[in-house]
Parts: structure tokens; C-alpha cells; sequence
């Protein structure tokens, strides 16, 4: 059985597979719209959302599919104690495909090891979004023809930027690509981040001003400063508003530039910016229910599969605060490596 908790999980083989059949849904909606008849959807949101949350909703139902879910944990037996197993256990039971979105980083990937059918991550607390970058790399493709051979600008929080991280592990699939990392230093990519480019042998440059290298861009990804990720108020206070795009800025970037952002945004897209033919955020939001319509296609259909026992934890080894392993203390310790290190496998975090 087939899960989505990490773009990194896709081959490039199978990422063109999707794409395909992305493209002949947006060209050809009318013959996918019983894709998924009779079959359910369970839409768990842990936190909220927009875009994320109607565009799964809207492509399942496009393809013929039925949704059940919250939007507010607070509504469900989670507020009584409920553990994220005994929660997946149970809605595995009555959907065909679980999507899911967590504050805590790494559980979509502890969901994944009780569900009995695929787990979608929708977003783990700043770390993974793959789901996201299903709609990134469908828009620069449509609008673009290639991806490989980009130099790609991703600027604002990159320390908290679950769709900035996913797309960097996306890109690595491709040639050529170049990056210019944009972020002030306390908001940088994290180490482990760094480790997979260098691991990768990805060519990118960390700087702190955007005018300097916007005229060299071929794809700008602005992000927000994200408030709910700051634990000091006074670090987000000196860091909000320190990039915004406006329209004189663009002025030294390429006429055929793509400005992109996964939304919401605060204050760092002017509103002028909106009108000038180069600003395709809103149609990204467009592209990413039809890549999400082509996911759902594929591991809605899946046969169930009931996964087998996995060990029981005591303590957690990962001393990331906000991993999922901090609260679900019975989750096995599992360990992947990073560049060569000991990472924790739930939220990619170095072990110490």
C-alpha cells in the first residue's frame, strides 16, 4: 500500500505519471468524474486551513467521491485524550483514503503505520507538505513546459516552510536546478534540509536580500512569515514584513518570471503586484485540486491492506519539541539517515 507523506516517497518515473494524468483530467475533466465513485474520503484537519482543505474536498468530489471529516479537533474524541492510533484505526475503518493535517511534525507518517488504507500528509507543522508541491510542480510544468534547468527563488520563512522543504525534495528529482535561498539567518533552512542539498549535489547560494538576485530568477516562491510557528512573539515582530514583492521590484525580474505562493498571504505580495501577467498564485491554488483530483484517482482505488504490528515506544528518542513523538509515546523509535546522520524518521531532526 501506497502512502504520500513525503514528496521524497514519489520516483521521478512516478511523478511524470501523475502529471500525466493531471493533465489529461484538466484538459479532459468529464471522463474522470467517476474516478472514485463509491468511494470515501476522510478529511482530518488538526489545525486550519483553506485552500488545502476545499481543494481535497472539491477534487474528490469532482472525481465522483464522498467526504467525511472536521476541521476542529476540539469537536472530535481527540479532546477527550484520544491517541492519533486509535483515532486512525477507527476512520480507516469507514474511508478508502485518509488526509490529514497536524501541528505536530512527523504524524502523517505515525498515521501511516496504523491506517488500513493510504494516508495523505496534508501538512505536518512546519515540516512536509507534499501535497503542495503536487499544485507547485503542476503549475510551473503547465505554464512553464519543462522544470528542469530553473533557477528558483524561495524567499521568506524557510526555517518553518513545510511547502518550501517538500518542494526542495521535489527538485531534486530534476536537472539542473539552481537555488537562491532568500530568508533572514534565524529563519534559514534547517540543518537537515542543507544536508539532503548537499547529499543531493544541489547547487544553491543562501542570501538575504531579494532585489540583489531577483533579474537572475526564473521562479520566485514567496512564503509568509508564519506567526503560529514563532514560541518568542518578539522574534515574529522583527521578522514580519522584512520581504514584500511590489511592483517596482519587479521591474528588474524576467518577463516571463513565475511568482508563485502557496496562500495565505499577509503582507508579503503587494496587491498591485495581483494584475501583472507574471503573478500565478491563484491559478497555482487551481492546478493544485487538479493534482490532487490525479492523487486521489490513484490511492483512493487501492486495495485495503491491514499493515503489520509495529513495536511499542516508552519514550521518545527525538528531542524535537514539537515532533508527534512528544505526545504519542507509544510510537516505535524509528531512525532514517540524513546526509549520513542519525535523523529521527517522524520530522527529519537531527538526534542528539
Amino acid at each position: 500500500m501506497r502512502h504520500l507523506i513525503d514528496f521524497g516517497d514519489l520516483t521521478r518515473a512516478e511523478w511524470d505519471s501523475l502529471y500525466q494524468r493531471c493533465s489529461e483530467i484538466m484538459d479532459h475533466p468529464a471522463d474522470f468524474m467517476d474516478a472514485c465513485r463509491g468511494r470515501v474520503m476522510a478529511s482530518l484537519f488538526y489545525e486550519p486551513s483553506t485552500r488545502t482543505n476545499f481543494s481535497f474536498q472539491t477534487a474528490m468530489l469532482r472525481v465522483g467521491g464522498t467526504v467525511f471529516g472536521f476541521a476542529d479537533p476540539k469537536s472530535t474524541s481527540t479532546a477527550k485524550g484520544e491517541t492519533l492510533k486509535d483515532t486512525i484505526k477507527m476512520v480507516s475503518g469507514y474511508a478508502d483514503v485518509v488526509v490529514m493535517r497536524n501541528p505536530k511534525e512527523g504524524a502523517a507518517k505515525a498515521a501511516s503505520l496504523y491506517s488500513d488504507v493510504p494516508v495523505i500528509n496534508a501538512g505536518d507543522g512546519g515540516h512536509m507538505h507534499p501535497t503542495q508541491t503536487t499544485a507547485d510542480l503542476t503549475t510551473i510544468t503547465r505554464l512553464r513546459g519543462k522544470v528542469d534547468g530553473l533557477s528558483v527563488g524561495l524567499c521568506g520563512d524557510l526555517k518553518n516552510g513545510r511547502t518550501v522543504h517538500s518542494l526542495i525534495k521535489a527538485l531534486a528529482k530534476f536537472e539542473g536546478i539552481k537555488f537562491f535561498l532568500i530568508a533572514p539567518r534565524e529563519l534559514a533552512v534547517p540543518e537537515y534540509m542543507r544536508a539532503f542539498m548537499r547529499e543531493n549535489d544541489m547547487w544553491f547560494t543562501e542570501v538575504t536580500g531579494l532585489e540583489a538576485v531577483i533579474p537572475q530568477l526564473d521562479v520566485l516562491y514567496m512564503t509568509r512569515i508564519q506567526r503560529e510557528r514563532f514560541v518568542d512573539p518578539l522574534e515574529y515582530e522583527r521578522n514580519r514584513g522584512i520581504y514584500i514583492l511590489t511592483r517596482r521590484k519587479l521591474d528588474r525580474a524576467k518577463k516571463d518570471l513565475l511568482v508563485m505562493h502557496p496562500l495565505p498571504r499577509v503582507d508579503e505580495i503587494a496587491i498591485d503586484v495581483d494584475d501583472d501577467p507574471r503573478a500565478v498564485y491563484f491559478d497555482q491554488a487551481r492546478y493544485g485540486m487538479f493534482a490532487r483530483m490525479a492523487l486521489l484517482t490513484d490511492l483512493a482505488n487501492q486495495e485495503r491492506y491491514r499493515p503489520e504490528p509495529v513495536a511499542i515506544g516508552t519514550k521518545p528518542v527525538c528531542s524535537n519539541p514539537n515532533c508527534i513523538t512528544q505526545t504519542e509515546l507509544y510510537l516505535p523509535p524509528l531512525v532514517k539517515q540524513n546526509g549520513g546522520v542519525d535523523c529521527c524518521a517522524y520530522c527529519d531532526k537531527e538526534l542528539r
